[in-house]
């Protein structure tokens, strides 16, 4: 099968394991059929942004000059939850899309992906989150009427008690993960919490386990770039987080490359 496409996040369905599905600007295709099978991506010397606009290539991270510094979906409350004013009726960049994207229900989440961290995000996205992030387990820890509060909770969580809110993408992609009792973790980490954060927290105790299409981990790790290897291709021995694994200790990651327009064979 041969087909172009701006390249974009894998989409994904809880099952077991987690199913995996390569949106094309057509179709999408399940990727957990084509495991041990090999795979070849030309990138076409193109990206487009989220406005639309086909460049050369990005500014920084995934969008052009103008969207990094002028698009909400770029702005620094993205990255730091703590930082939102939507709940206050203040603009960032655009007060009607924040609103929308920080005043709906949000939660903290603890999760093991290497070893234990903690995160924010939507509701209605924490189990594609947990995906992405290539978590073996995950408990929710609170929730929230806005993306603000649920914000300061994570930070306080980070800063006060070194609970950290980022993967290990190497030990994740290599299965090197700590194991721990999360609904413990999770019991200690509330008596932490101040008295105004303590009313979010979730007594939902479900802890959701996650396993994943791998048919083997590698040993040691070679992360490829269409910038520096336009053409790449291999034999896929595994999905995990939003990671292809290749043959050869080889690693693709696919939301970093959200954007490039390449030409793929299946």
């Amino acid at each position: 099968m041969k087909f172009s496409s701006t390249i974009s996040k894998m989409k994904v369905k809880f099952n077991n394991p987690v199913g995996y599905y390569l949106s094309t600007d057509k179709s999408e295709i399940f990727l957990n059929n084509y495991l041990n099978s090999k795979i070849t991506f030309t990138w076409s010397g193109q990206v487009k942004c989220v406005c639309g606009k086909i460049f050369k290539d990005f500014y920084r991270q995934n969008f052009c000059y103008n969207c990094y510094w002028n698009s909400p979906q770029a702005s620094p409350s993205i990255f730091k939850p703590e930082l939102c004013k939507a709940h206050l009726g203040e603009e960032e960049r655009d007060l009607e899309w924040e609103k929308k994207f920080q005043l709906q229900e949000h939660v903290v989440y603890l999760s093991i992906s290497s070893g234990m961290k903690v995160g924010v995000t939507r509701s209605l996205n924490v189990t594609s989150r947990w995906i992405d992030q290539g978590a073996l387990s995950a408990i929710l820890f609170a929730k929230t009427p806005n993306r603000y509060l649920a914000g300061n909770i994570e930070f306080h969580l980070k800063k006060k008690y070194n609970i950290p809110d980022r993967t290990n993408w190497r030990k994740m992609l290599q299965n090197k993960v700590e194991k721990l009792d999360l609904l413990y973790q999770k019991n200690i980490l509330k008596g932490f919490l101040d008295t105004e954060m303590s009313e979010y927290f979730s007594n939902e105790n479900d802890i959701l386990n996650i396993e994943y299409p791998v048919l083997s981990y590698p040993e040691k790790i070679t992360s490829l770039s269409f910038i520096k290897t336009p053409i790449i291709e291999g034999v896929l021995k595994g999905i995990k987080g939003q990671y292809l694994i290749l043959d050869q200790d080889r690693v693709l990651n696919i939301r970093k490359h959200e954007g490039f327009i390449l030409n793929m064979q299946l």
